[in-house]
């Protein structure tokens, strides 16, 4: 019986072509194995980390079944996983209150405002101007509004327009409608056509 004869070229060819396979599964072997690897370490801090981002916020609250308050404000931080959970508004914060006919009779104003939601305190900080249901004019750099205690308060340099007098000091305590309020450190007591040219500094 007659043996099939493999050409000398073609079996060369098969010898060459295997050794060359290794090879090149051992070079991409080797560019895979020292290829650079990225990686990226995301860091959560949740002190400084908001959880939710509102911008141009207007929105309408209500108590007990009626549109009491407007709360306006550019920028709303939202730091729920905090330790302190907190609200956070660097641009300002307006809040208006309504009465039952829907004007407003109470305006507070801040550049820069924390609420702490655990304890129900709001941080209001520099140009603080608060406008009371008697048409009283409250001035300040820092102010606290304490919904557990159900008072506001300050350290700071108060200033306060009444009808027929203006009222200046340092630290100052009110109720929550700025009705009734005690004026610490009082340093000064004018009338309303010679009302001081106080500058209220920024608080820091």
């Amino acid at each position: 019986m007659c043996k099939e004869r493999i050409p000398y070229n073609m079996k060369n060819n098969n010898i060459t072509t295997i050794p060359l396979i290794v090879v090149m599964f051992l070079l991409l072997s080797a560019s895979c194995s020292k290829e650079k690897q990225e990686t990226v370490e995301v860091v959560f801090d949740p002190e400084n980390t908001y959880t939710m981002r509102t911008l141009d916020v207007s929105t309408l609250v209500s108590d007990s079944g009626m549109t009491r308050y407007r709360a306006t404000a550019k920028e709303w931080l939202m730091f729920s996983k905090a330790a302190e959970p907190y609200w956070y508004f660097p641009e300002g914060l307006y809040l208006e209150r309504f009465d039952s006919l829907f004007n407003a009779e109470a305006t507070v104003k801040a550049d820069t405002a924390y609420y702490y939601q655990k304890k129900e305190l709001w941080k209001l900080i520099n140009n603080v101007e608060i406008q009371n249901m008697k048409g009283e004019f409250f001035e300040t750099s820092l102010l606290y509004w304490d919904g557990k205690e159900d008072k506001i308060y300050s350290d700071k340099f108060i200033r306060i327009v009444q009808k027929d007098q203006v009222l200046t000091g340092i630290g100052f305590e009110s109720n929550q409608n700025m009705t009734k309020y005690i004026v610490y450190e009082s340093t000064g007591v004018f009338p309303i056509n010679e009302t001081p040219k106080d500058s209220i500094p920024p608080e820091e």
